[in-house]
């Protein structure tokens, strides 16, 4: 089931310092596999088109997961029908650089987004036109030294050579879905070397929370090259890692 509403859960976010910009609003909206319809009639005729193309059944699956999110997620934060009349309108189309657009009926909407897949999970980040926005999800899971060492600074590194065995796999996952978000605000992607962004940490940012507070957004912050520093957040749950940032500073998100 679509949850187009916001959840009055949320807790408030940090005061920010007076001299401070005013952050920017974001919306965090997550679907699965089981969420979209068999039916394709929610596709623009060139999505259509492009689904046709992807051959590999996995692929395909995913496509349609992100692109059902997106939409979804879209109509939500714009406050538009979820009919599949309506959401045909819709439609994410790739920049030059690879990162999604969003267009209404063949316009710019007024809105960035940042999509995300993994696992039979999609997330879709959205906030307003002319935010830098980035999303990731990542599966808490082992990984080797090899990889570690190839992906991470010498002192990421350190704190998850620091940190109990018990608790790397969810550093690892962390810190990689970190660099993954501010890559794609970047609109770099894997292009760049996953070095050149450095997630600012401290070892409390792992201590366990309690369980009535074990699914609150934490911040977190992500140096990029040229002096960029992006502001974010993450979460973690059913075995998955959920960073954001955006560019300017995002509110604590809201979940649609």
């Amino acid at each position: 089931m679509v949850m187009a509403r916001m959840l009055n859960e949320v807790k408030s976010a940090p005061i920010a310092d007076p001299g401070e910009p005013a952050a920017t609003n974001v919306c965090w909206f997550e679907q699965t596999e089981a969420s979209v319809p068999a039916e394709e009639d929610w596709l623009s005729p060139s999505e259509a088109a492009h689904l046709q193309r992807l051959r590999i059944p996995k692929r395909r699956c995913d496509w349609r997961l992100g692109r059902w999110t997106a939409k979804q997620a879209v109509a939500a934060y714009l406050n538009l029908s979820h009919e599949a009349d309506s959401l045909r309108k819709v439609e994410i189309r790739p920049a030059p650089s690879g990162a999604p657009e969003v267009f209404i009926a063949n316009r710019p909407a007024p809105v960035s987004i940042s999509l995300s897949h993994r696992a039979g999970t999609a997330a879709c980040l959205v906030a307003r036109h002319g935010t830098d926005l980035g999303c990731d999800l990542e599966v808490i899971e082992p990984h080797t030294d090899a990889f570690i060492r190839d992906f991470f600074t010498t002192d990421e590194q350190s704190v998850i050579a620091r940190a109990p065995a018990a608790s790397q796999p969810l550093i690892v996952a962390l810190l990689w879905s970190a660099k993954e978000s501010a890559l794609k605000a970047l609109h770099e992607g894997l292009r760049l070397d996953t070095r050149d962004v450095r997630v600012l940490t401290n070892e409390t940012d792992f201590n366990p929370l309690p369980p009535a507070d074990a699914q609150t957004w934490r911040p977190l912050q992500v140096s990029a090259p040229n002096d960029l520093l992006f502001h974010g957040w993450w979460l973690h749950g059913d075995n998955l890692v959920r960073t954001l940032v955006a560019s300017p500073r995002p509110a604590l998100p809201k979940t649609m």
